[in-house]
């Protein structure tokens, strides 16, 4: 469920709230009922763990470690960068 930001144009107050993508943004504020505003935020970053599918990061084929390819090829090909095709 994502967060939302929200800042009341009557007290300046600036506030999280969790909620569904589905629910209508909040419209007055929740200690002096002021109309607020959702705010633009930055947003969250994500790390992907292990391969993905280029393959492992800082070299080697996924093939020596995995038996396969990036691409699903049961020998190195040189389509795919985290293949290492051509070594």
């Amino acid at each position: 469920m994502p967060t939302y930001d929200y800042e009341c144009q009557a007290c300046s107050r600036r506030f999280e709230r969790r909620q569904p993508i589905t629910e209508a943004p909040l419209r007055e504020c929740p200690e002096c009922r002021g109309e607020v505003h959702r705010l633009v935020s930055g947003g969250t970053g994500f790390i992907v763990k292990g391969g993905g599918r280029g393959g492992p990061r800082g070299g080697g084929c996924s093939l020596e470690q995995g038996g396969r390819t990036c691409c699903g090829r049961d020998e190195r090909c040189s389509a795919m960068p985290g293949c290492g095709g051509g070594r």
